[in-house]
């Protein structure tokens, strides 16, 4: 793999070797409070970087407020590590402080997290999100002794079918949460209908993220699947406008949803705000239909053609 990063300004590099060090020793703080030998030998083996910063075609637009995030792969010596809430959490509130605090850091920082094994096992299948890391990843952070697989190239034939399924299950899923979030509407149900909201929002990124690279992450953070999505598309880059006040509040209400509109007594949410919010997840759906209808017709062309 690369292990360049002469391409980057020297404060992103800066930056990307401070990200390094909070992850690691975040991370050995909470295995060091582990018992099963399973957790407190747990090992960070690679950090990868990947997406704009690792292809150089990396945004920075103040006007247009729209920055890059770096996005890495963290590589673990065992699934149960890879549990986001469990032993990731301190990490990634450390860094989003840093980057408030903007003194040692300025970028966002989106990080997924993943077994050896299981990257080898999407490797060996020619998962496309994987196999694309891995040609255009660069590695950040490597211990000695743990190869990735080579990577196998998908029949267009296998991914259609695959990417097929994928469309039809996390649509029609993402739809039925449309439906609920109106019939919660319709009754007064406000909590409710932004929780509904957010598993549609989620579930319709979910279904673009598997129908065009076969993956997506285990995560209910709209913020780390749009930051996946909407590389992928240009039809994805003004689904949630933030020129208002209120634009940028409906989008938080609607992320904080997951969690607040079940769990907390003091999450409020108008019928103007889940309007807004209904009108932006339809503009969302219809996009995302398609993309993934064109991304589906491309696999069938080429299944035809082999």
């Amino acid at each position: 793999m690369k292990t360049d990063l002469q391409h980057l300004p020297g404060g992103k590099r800066r930056e990307l070797a401070h990200v390094v060090e909070v992850l690691l020793e975040e991370f050995q703080k909470v295995v060091a409070t582990r018992k099963a030998d399973r957790l407190k030998n747990g090992q960070v083996l690679k950090i990868i970087l990947f997406g704009s910063y690792a292809r150089g075609d990396w945004v920075e637009d103040p006007i247009g407020r729209y920055f890059s995030d770096y996005d890495l792969l963290i590589v673990v010596n065992h699934e149960d590590l890879a549990e986001v809430g469990e032993f990731w959490d301190t990490a990634e509130q450390r860094l989003l402080k840093e980057l408030s605090a903007g003194q040692v850091l300025r970028t966002p920082v989106n990080f997924i997290v993943h077994s050896l094994a299981d990257v080898n096992h999407q490797l060996e299948r020619g998962r496309y999100f994987f196999v694309d890391i891995i040609r255009d990843g660069i590695l950040l952070h490597d211990t000695p002794g743990h190869p990735l697989a080579s990577p196998i190239e998908l029949s267009p034939a296998t991914a259609l079918e695959e990417a097929q399924g994928f469309f039809e299950d996390w649509m029609e899923s993402a739809d039925e949460f449309v439906e609920l979030a109106k019939f919660s509407v319709k009754r007064g149900f406000a909590k409710k209908a932004a929780f509904n909201l957010h598993q549609a929002t989620e579930h319709f990124y979910n279904c673009l993220l598997l129908v065009l690279t076969l993956y997506t992450p285990k995560s209910h953070n709209l913020v780390r699947l749009r930051s996946l999505a909407e590389p992928l598309d240009p039809r994805l880059a003004n689904i949630w406008p933030t020129d208002t006040k209120f634009e940028k509040r409906c989008f938080e209400l609607l992320r904080a949803a997951y969690v607040k509109a079940r769990y907390s007594r003091h999450y409020k949410i108008t019928a103007e705000e889940l309007a807004w919010l209904g009108t932006r997840v339809a503009v969302l759906r219809e996009n995302v239909d398609a993309i993934c209808k064109d991304r589906l017709a491309d696999l069938a062309r080429r299944a035809a053609a082999e």
